[in-house]
């Protein structure tokens, strides 16, 4: 990296998401709830998965590692989008930056494959359910996660290391409210052309990989629904893979409109309000949605609370 470049360029400016005084402090009310309901029914879903004993399977093994990741990239973008609102100079520092920009791509890369992977759960349990406990054991369960986070660290690494060891402009606007790649990109006096491929490739290879894998997953489940006798069987089969396919589509369709329409077309006003639904919405309604309909998470949730209510009562 230019010694250079690291002595005039130690902070950049977040330009935010509106410019409109009157909009700052009902947005900072807004996003304060939304990250704050982010925080709550995620590590709720963390606890919950962990503590009760009903629910240590493979689906709520990896559930519980979707609310990581969710955790992780919200409180990534929220705590400093939430500062941006209330100060005046909305500057990041160099390093910050960095950091920053290296979580967000290690959660977001990790919550493609973990979806993934619940996908891949939903298949055996529906089309294999004999063979579940062996396929899904949770030895495999743990080495799948442990690889998929060791990917992901690398590709975040790789990505974060490459951006910024490349040179920057005198300009250090990012036009955006959170230090993301096609921002700092846009930003760079350097050669753009290697580090845009491998961009390109590592998002095309991660979101065609995890989207594969949904869909033949998904496609193999409903010739399996389909071949069912029972209204009841198949109103259970839907019924268990409803809210992952509902959080599939939202999340995968965000990113594929974020990171793979062409250049020609590229906006930043856009990438922001999509950054806003991936970054801080879908985190927030991912726990609301996989607790409002699954029966298993409502029944822990009152056992707890009874249990609660008894310690309570006791002191």
């Amino acid at each position: 990296m230019d010694k250079h470049n690291l002595t005039v360029l130690n902070e950049f400016v977040l330009m935010g998401i509106t410019e409109r005084p009157e909009l700052q402090a009902p947005l900072f009310g807004l996003f304060l709830i939304i990250y704050l309901i982010s925080v709550v029914g995620n590590l709720g879903i963390i606890i919950l998965t962990k503590m009760d004993s009903r629910l240590q399977t493979p689906m709520y093994f990896f559930l519980r590692h979707l609310a990581i990741t969710d955790l992780g990239y919200s409180t990534a973008v929220g705590p400093k989008m939430l500062v941006i609102f209330v100060v005046d100079e909305n500057t990041i520092s160099y390093y910050f930056c960095a950091l920053q920009l290296a979580f967000i791509v290690l959660f977001i890369s990790g919550e493609l494959f973990i979806l993934s992977a619940m996908s891949y759960d939903s298949y055996v349990a529906i089309c294999n359910p004999l063979l579940y406990s062996v396929i899904m054991s949770q030895t495999v369960c743990q080495i799948l996660v442990t690889i998929l986070y060791l990917y992901c660290t690398f590709v975040s690494l790789l990505v974060t290391i490459k951006i910024f060891n490349l040179s920057f402009c005198g300009c250090n606007v990012i036009s955006h409210f959170y230090c993301d790649t096609n921002p700092l990109l846009s930003l760079l006096c350097s050669d753009t052309h290697e580090i845009q491929l491998i961009i390109l490739i590592l998002a095309s290879l991660d979101l065609i990989t995890s989207i594969l894998i949904v869909l033949v997953s998904y496609l193999l489940i409903f010739v399996a629904i389909l071949r069912m006798h029972s209204a009841v069987s198949r109103h259970k089969a839907f019924s268990t893979c409803g809210s992952h396919l509902t959080v599939v589509v939202v999340f995968y369709g965000t990113l594929v409109f974020m990171y793979m329409q062409p250049k020609s077309s590229h906006s930043f006003d856009a990438d922001k309000v999509a950054s806003i639904f991936y970054s801080l919405v879908m985190p927030m309604l991912n726990p609301l949605i996989y607790s409002l309909r699954n029966k298993d998470v409502k029944y822990a949730l009152r056992r707890i609370w009874k249990k609660i209510c008894n310690i309570i009562s006791i002191v």
